[in-house]
């Protein structure tokens, strides 16, 4: 990826994780929400945005539903904030990587504390 999406990408990030945390009012999207990653496409058009939200899948389905409903409030006040001709289209999905090292983690030390025992 090119240097400017890269910079526009970080920017995004920093911007939202503020907008989440202070102006979204749905109740679904709370301060537990974690922005992992920002994607920026070449051509500035769409930014796929990675969140990570500890609690059950129940929880973390509710709170893509609620970035969803707010996608809209949430790129207008991107457009006020960034300096940018046009504000790319956001795209919301689940980053389970979080959870999928943790369960490796546990994995590993269930090897680890077998081999002690022999």
């Amino acid at each position: 990826m090119k240097v400017r999406p890269n910079r526009i990408a970080e920017e995004i990030k920093k911007e939202l994780v503020q907008l989440i945390r202070s102006a979204v009012k749905d109740p679904r999207v709370d301060g537990l929400i974690s922005i992992t990653d920002v994607e920026v496409t070449r051509d500035l058009s769409y930014a796929t945005v990675y969140i990570s939200k500890y609690g059950t899948a129940y929880a973390r389905q509710e709170a893509l539903k609620g970035l969803e409903a707010s996608r809209g409030f949430l790129r207008s006040e991107l457009s006020k904030r960034l300096k940018l001709r046009t504000v790319p289209e956001l795209i919301f999905k689940l980053d389970d990587s979080l959870e999928y090292g943790a369960k490796i983690e546990g994995l590993l030390q269930e090897i680890n504390s077998g081999n002690r025992e022999e």
